[in-house]
This record gives C-alpha cells, structure tokens and sequence, in this order.
C-alpha cells in the first residue's frame, strides 16, 4: 500500500494517478471535511485537454488505520512538514520509504529529524495542480520529475524502486544521485515565479509574457542561480530562464501555489523558497537584493491579513 499524506492538489493529483494504474493507494490528511468529502463523493480530477475524471480513493484522518505503508510520499506544505512527519510514524516499518517532493529547500531535513535518512527519497517535480473545491482539484502542468537519496552517497535502490512506481503511473521520471542540484533548479523557479505570481494575482502564462515582470522573474532566477553556484551546483542560467519561461508559457491559466495560497490568505512557503536562496547567499557572500525583497514583500502581504 502506498500512501499520500496530504490530499491538496498535488497529493491528489499524484494519488489519482497512482489510482488509475492500478497501484493500491491511500490518502491521508488531518481535515476531516475533507476526508469525509473524498469518500463519500471521490476525488475529482480535471486534467488539461483530457476532461474530468472521480476516483475513488480511500482517505483517512487517522494514520492507524492504515498500517505500515511500502512507501509515504509526503505532500503538505512547507510549515506542516514537521507535524506531517509525526503524523505518518504509524506508517513508516524498516521497510517504509519516505519520499518528499515538496517545494522548497530544507522538508527533507525536518524529515529526518523523525525518520531514519537512509530510508527517505527526496525529488521535485514540474507538474502542477490547483484545488477547484473541496476534493476537486485541476492538473494543469506537466514536467519531469526527479528522485534521489536523501542521504549522500545512500544506495539508488529506494530511489530506483519510486521511480518505477511513478514510472508505472505515468510520470516521466529519472533517478539520479545529483537529485540535489535539481532541486536546486525547482527552487530556482519556483523562487522566480511564485512570489512574482502571489504578489501580481497573474496566472502563469500571463506572468510569462514579455514585459517589465517577465524581465523581474529573469533577475531572481539570475540571483538564485549565482547563489546555487556559489555552493558548488552546476547550473546554468541560460537553460533554467529557458525552462522557467516554458514553463510558464505552458501551465497558461493555471495558478502558482503562492498565489493560490495569497488568494485563500494562507501562510506561504516564501521562507523554504526565496528565502532559502537568501540563505544559501549569505554562506557564500552573494548578494541576493530581489530575493531579499521577495521574502520582505510576502512577508509583509501575510501581516497585512491579520493586522
């Protein structure tokens, strides 16, 4: 049994997928709205270009109803790593692989403060999901995904065993030790892209189109990719700008999670994302100002929502 804690759009979305191939999935989350929701009308997904299809999915708000899981991929926000981390302990024998492919720079750390290192798979993906309603969500965004060892130099055989699973439900996925440099390139983007987006309320092809804001995005990505470098991550600025704007023009109306999570006047993951590159710059003395602003900037947004 597999299980997905956290049944937002992206936990959904992976679930979903898992479910139509066959694979016996679980989802697990500590809203009880919306487990009820997802097992007494499914989980509605709304894929671009292919239509609308429920799952049936079973949801729990209780990990001790599922017992030990083969693996538990880990897909809640930022700022309830650590409370997920707990949650799943119930889930997680010997044999339980632990995967994060969360946003952000630093989950797979909070991971192991709870779970032993060897048996967590860390990785990003360029997929993207929004949530529509309660069990309702739309897969907007399609992308690689990348896995690897949480743990340098840790054995591939984890890592080798998720990636076939995904494989099995259709994601376009590599396994590779250097899954940390492309980590780095997710957070590169996302740190470019989601406080630009949450700040603007522009959808990502809108976001992406020529002009001063584009320009913006470019100059984060530049400082962010000095700042990757800076600690030894073979990226190169060219190809990331390349991704981010077909990114961006490709995800058309979809909506960044920043942005979604801006609109709802929920708590950000600005601190995983921008300022993780500030904090990477500050190690090595690279001067980061845009990134410093976007921390500042949704910083201040998130204040203005309770002052």
């Amino acid at each position: 049994m597999i299980a997905v804690a956290g049944a937002g759009a992206m936990g959904g979305m992976l679930a979903a997928k898992l479910h139509a191939a066959g694979v016996k999935v679980a989802l697990l989350d500590v809203s009880k709205e919306l487990v009820s929701r997802i097992n007494g009308h499914g989980l509605t997904v709304a894929v671009k270009n292919a239509g609308t299809e429920t799952f049936r999915i079973p949801a729990f708000d209780r990990p001790e109803e599922l017992g030990e899981a083969e693996a538990v991929f880990v897909f809640v926000k930022a700022h309830l790593t650590a409370s997920a981390a707990k949650l799943i302990r119930p889930l997680v024998g010997p044999g339980t692989t632990v995967v994060s492919l969360q946003n952000g720079w630093g989950n797979a750390d909070v991971l192991a403060e709870h779970h032993p290192a060897e048996q967590i798979v860390v990785g990003v993906t360029y997929h993207s999901a929004t949530t529509t309603g309660l069990g309702q969500i739309a897969h907007t965004g399609f992308g690689p995904t990348f896995v690897g060892p949480y743990a340098d130099g840790a054995p591939m055989d984890r890592a080798n065993a998720i990636a076939a699973l995904m494989r099995r439900a259709g994601f376009e996925i590599e396994a590779t030790p250097a899954v940390k440099t492309e980590i780095w390139k997710k957070l590169i983007l996302n740190a470019a892209t989601l406080p630009t987006a949450a700040l603007t309320g522009l959808c990502a092809g809108d976001l992406g189109q020529p002009g001063p804001m584009l320009d913006l995005v470019d100059a984060i990505a530049a400082e962010a990719v000095a700042a990757a470098r800076s600690l030894g991550y073979d990226i190169r600025l060219e190809e990331r700008l390349e991704r981010i704007h077909t990114v961006l023009r490709n995800a058309g109306k979809g909506k960044a999670s920043m942005l979604q999570d801006a609109e709802a006047r929920r708590k950000t993951e600005i601190e995983v994302i921008n300022g993780a590159v500030v904090r990477a710059a500050a190690q090595t003395g690279v001067d980061v100002p845009l990134n410093r602003a976007m921390v500042a900037l949704i910083g201040g947004l998130e204040r203005s929502w309770t002052a």
